[in-house]
């Protein structure tokens, strides 16, 4: 490999090492910020912290093995997100109920996982970049005179660079604070693509920590979750490239994977037979022939989800393009590449799908940029100034809108969607609000001020106003979010009327009645709805328009006892009625 040639070209300046500090206090903002004191929404969000509930409350034992929402059962994905969810829970949820009220000790409790998930993901993607940017192939050029820098300090300005676009990526800020599959799969395809990485040097460590990742995606997201994982922790060993001599290991990383999901599918597959049909079912008929609506949907929205890292993804590709079969290049690139042919065979595909491409890309993105030029690079920096800047502004106005009536027509707009909410002002909230805004601005300043010449400057502004935008919004409009898109209110409302309508020997049945709508009874009030035909009492989901028409089912048959609904929600409406047996 002719070094000379190489792309890259910086100077020992431009890899001045980032302060650690600085760097864990924004992922610790990162994470932290939205992910307490706030209500589940749905659909992923409740419906994850209902399997949890319903495994604590199952004597069998058969909920841990097949996932339950009440009785209802979710065979789909895989029971990991599950189990630790539970344990959380029973451990620590006993200790929050000392200072919450009922039921929100085992939401909070729900979400330290999310913390464990955000470990594993930064971790490995820092490490992974690390051991990759300290590779001789991707080593910047070496200058007539010297001053180029040092094999550590470039590996470790790649290594905070994606660590940064990882932060700075658009599409999983919310994701990752869900108590749902996707931040634990993300973090398994970050570790596998550590694993990879550090199999080039120490390919025992790596075949085992590989076999662990793959394994542990099979029991998180099942074969869509896991299937593109593998594919690419396979097609990374190619005939031309470094890992080839290590792939004898990948038999150790395929028993080890092979082991962990045998030793939960065969008790679940006797425990729970039916579930497991189902299963199956879904998974398989998950997949199919590409069809155009999947290709529009990946053009319309993956662009928005990948923001910012996939303009520089591309463009490492196309700079690093003689050095395709490099481990920097050809790892991330095969990560990237799989989700995305996988998600062309899906029938559905969205945000969980699209989550697959966010580590790969913002580890190509690193890459690319070495490459570019220093004028580049400050109009990036700019860039990334304006879009945030407005960003935190635009939440800013429409806060100060929906609390002053000014502008009139912004806030006329948000009243409009949160009709019934009763306006107030959180000042602890504001003040953390004004906080993140202040930072922002000393961090603008002292981009202005200073004109460091660290390459990872572009990467702080992007990271640092992503997370200031997030900060605003789950500080100043987390209660306008919690009423416009919880379940509490009408939960309450419900069991109040099941409370004053029913007899202990009563059951209730579900008519029509959504996955995301069912956990959220579930968790908020312990409302468990029976199979029973026989049940006197049915909770119908239907629409305002079918009630008014009296088209809906039962119109003239049964008696309502109770109807109600989210009062944002223009359409949707529950009924509970009472049938004759």
């Amino acid at each position: 490999m002719d070094s000379r040639s190489t792309p890259a070209r910086l100077t020992e300046t431009a890899t001045v090492k980032l302060s650690r500090p600085f760097l864990l206090l924004i992922t610790a903002i990162y994470i932290l910020a939205g992910l307490f004191f706030r209500d589940p929404w749905k659909t992923d969000d409740v419906v994850g912290l209902a399997t949890m509930v319903s495994a604590l409350s199952d004597p069998s034992g058969q909920a841990l093995l097949a996932p339950q929402i009440g009785v209802l059962a979710h065979a789909q994905d895989g029971p990991l997100v599950t189990w630790v969810g539970a344990f959380s829970i029973w451990l620590f949820g006993p200790l929050f109920d000392f200072f919450v009220p009922a039921h929100d000790g085992a939401i909070i409790a729900s979400r330290l996982p999310n913390l464990l998930w955000f470990g594993i993901l930064v971790s490995s993607v820092w490490y992974g970049s690390y051991l990759l940017g300290r590779r001789p192939e991707p080593q910047p050029l070496e200058l007539p005179f010297g001053g180029e820098p040092s094999v550590n300090d470039y590996g470790r300005m790649i290594a905070d660079a994606a660590l940064l676009l990882i932060l700075a990526t658009v599409g999983i800020v919310w994701r990752m604070h869900e108590t749902s599959e996707v931040p634990a799969l993300i973090a398994f395809q970050a570790l596998a693509f550590f694993a990879i990485a550090r199999s080039i040097d120490r390919p025992l460590s790596g075949a085992v920590i590989l076999g662990l990742a793959l394994g542990a995606a099979f029991l998180t997201r099942g074969w869509i979750g896991a299937l593109p994982i593998m594919l690419a922790s396979v097609f990374a060993f190619h005939p031309h490239g470094a890992l080839w001599p290590r792939r004898a290991w990948l038999l150790l990383s395929a028993v080890i994977a092979l082991a962990i999901g045998l030793a939960w599918w065969i008790p679940v597959s006797k425990v729970a037979p039916f579930w497991t049909q189902h299963w199956v079912l879904w998974n398989s008929q998950s997949f199919g022939l590409p069809q155009p609506d999947v290709l529009l949907s990946l053009l319309r929205d993956l662009p928005w989800f990948l923001w910012p890292t996939w303009p520089f993804a591309l463009l490492a590709l196309w700079r690093w393009r003689s050095w395709l079969s490099s481990p920097h290049i050809w790892v991330p690139l095969m990560f990237t590449a799989w989700p995305l042919i996988i998600m062309l065979f899906l029938a559905d595909v969205f945000e969980p799908e699209y989550a697959l491409m966010a580590v790969p890309s913002a580890v190509l993105a690193a890459f690319a940029l070495p490459t570019l030029r220093r004028a580049v690079v400050n109009s990036l920096d700019w860039f990334a100034v304006m879009c945030f800047s407005l960003t935190a502004a635009t939440v800013w106005l429409g806060w100060f809108a929906l609390h002053t009536g000014v502008p009139e027509q912004i806030h006329h707009n948000i009243t409009r969607l949160t009709r019934g909410y009763d306006i107030h002002v959180s000042w602890p909230s504001v003040l953390i609000a004004l906080v993140g805004t202040l930072a922002w601005v000393a961090l603008v300043r002292w981009r202005l001020h200073n004109k460091p010449a660290a390459l990872w400057r572009g990467t702080v502004l992007s990271a640092g106003g992503l997370i200031t935008t997030w900060l605003l919004l789950v500080t100043l409009w987390m209660p306008v979010l919690d009423y416009v898109r919880s379940y509490r209110q009408v939960s309450g409302e419900l069991a109040a009327a099941l409370q004053q309508h029913t007899v202990p020997s009563d059951c209730v049945r579900a008519l029509g009645v959504g996955v995301g709508q069912r956990a959220s009874f579930l968790v908020f009030n312990d409302i468990r709805f029976s199979y029973d035909s026989n049940c006197r009492l049915i909770l119908q989901q239907t629409t305002q328009k079918a009630v008014r028409e009296g088209s809906v089912g039962f119109s003239d048959s049964a008696q309502v006892l109770w109807q109600g609904r989210r009062p944002a929600d223009r359409d949707e409406m529950f009924r509970l009625l009472q049938v004759k047996r």
